[in-house]
């Protein structure tokens, strides 16, 4: 009998991962991660440890299957949390979850899992995995959850072929109302609880605040771009463009650049470094006819530089960027070859529709070149990278 050792948060989604593994004939054993204990920052009732160690607990009870917790919350700030407020302080926008992912279950965890004697860990994600033998050798294929609106195979766009060797998603063929009934005509405890938000591990956190705990206020000014500025223009004037060329993918790829003298100042913030590409929320200004968006920050000079409205040309790029250090192959098998180029799909945020694109592989590294113009394509952000429904790499935006 294969043994599973099941990421048992307290959720509606893991506990019916950890049924379905039972029902299938594993020996089942939940592990309750505790990565967190600070709670400056945490918005009150959005992380509450010990209820869901109590859900989990009783979810366990249930199932009959041995439960315990473990503490990794030491590592947990050393690999996900420091790199927070190191990508912000930079003026970049990191995702926790990613690496929550990549660092913390799909690692620590599965690490840890491995030496209880564990053939597997499974979690409640929904998507899915494959395995093909291409060349007398196994690879494995991880692909979207079939509910479409609940797929997380961007979270695990990190995962090496390894970690997937060793993972389980019972979930990933059932749809979120599928969990849900299982849930309940089992009448486990996690049946009716919401599905969490906010960062992994932590909750749903007020941002400024969470990072003050080690980022520093600076007042500076937040200074409104016009819509008729000319960077716009000039930057998306590539009706001849060769895109075999690396200077042309270079000037396409490149976000927009501001001098405070391009615009009126508007405001006051506390700190260009709180702040992201698209942001809406925090701003403080008022009087405007359109809603304001963040479309640059200048960490340099401590500025914010908003555009009114939501189709602002400040809030669109055609292209991105992805260092050769920062792309990771899932299928190494696929991976580009220099001066070629692939028609994939993308996605650059979680729940995005998959857009159209080509990636096109340069000495310097890997230039995405989407069909239509993105929204809010921000620098430390991760790339997903498709071929139909499976992901196949990932990057870090430039």
């Amino acid at each position: 009998m294969k043994k599973v050792i099941v990421g048992l948060s307290g959720g509606v989604d893991s506990s019916v991962a950890a049924y379905l593994l039972k029902s299938a004939g594993y020996d089942v054993h939940g592990l309750y991660m505790i990565n967190w204990h600070d709670t400056a920052g945490v918005i009150k009732g959005t992380c509450p440890d010990e209820d869901d160690i109590l859900v989990a607990g009783l979810v366990a009870r249930k199932l009959k299957i041995p439960f315990f917790t473990v503490d990794f919350s030491k590592i947990y700030y050393k690999r996900v949390v420091d790199y927070m407020f190191s990508e912000y302080q930079s003026g970049r926008t990191p995702n926790p979850d990613v690496l929550c992912n990549r660092e913390i279950k799909f690692d620590v965890f599965m690490k840890k899992a491995i030496e209880l004697g564990a053939d597997y860990v499974a979690t409640g994600h929904y998507c899915r995995k494959e395995s093909i033998v291409k060349n007398e050798k196994i690879i494995y294929r991880l692909l979207a959850g079939k509910d479409k609106n609940k797929d997380q195979s961007y979270f695990l766009c990190q995962l090496s072929q390894e970690q997937l060797s060793k993972s389980l998603f019972p979930i990933g063929e059932l749809e979120k109302k599928e969990v849900r009934k299982i849930a309940h005509d089992m009448k486990l405890a996690s049946a009716s609880k919401k599905d969490s938000q906010g960062i992994c591990f932590v909750g749903k956190v007020d941002l400024p605040t969470f990072l003050q705990q080690k980022l520093k206020t600076k007042k500076g000014n937040i200074i409104k771009i016009p819509k008729n500025f000319d960077g716009f223009t000039v930057s998306y004037n590539h009706n001849n463009m060769k895109l075999n060329k690396s200077e042309e993918l270079r000037r396409l790829s490149k976000s927009y650049k501001y001098m405070p003298e391009d615009g009126a100042e508007v405001g006051k913030h506390n700190g260009a470094h709180f702040f992201t590409i698209g942001q809406r929320k925090g701003l403080g200004i008022g009087g405007l006819k359109e809603p304001p968006f963040v479309i640059g920050t200048d960490i340099n000079r401590n500025i914010v530089y908003i555009g009114e409205g939501k189709t602002h040309a400040g809030l669109f790029r055609k292209a991105l960027f992805i260092k050769n250090n920062e792309i990771h192959w899932i299928r190494n098998d696929l991976e580009l070859e220099n001066n070629k180029n692939i028609s994939v799909l993308v996605r650059i945020r979680y729940r995005q529709t998959l857009q159209k694109a080509k990636i096109y592989r340069q000495d310097e590294g890997f230039y995405i070149v989407f069909d239509n113009k993105q929204r809010g394509i921000t620098s430390g952000q991760f790339a997903a990278i498709y071929i139909d429904d499976e992901l196949i790499a990932s990057g870090v935006i430039e």
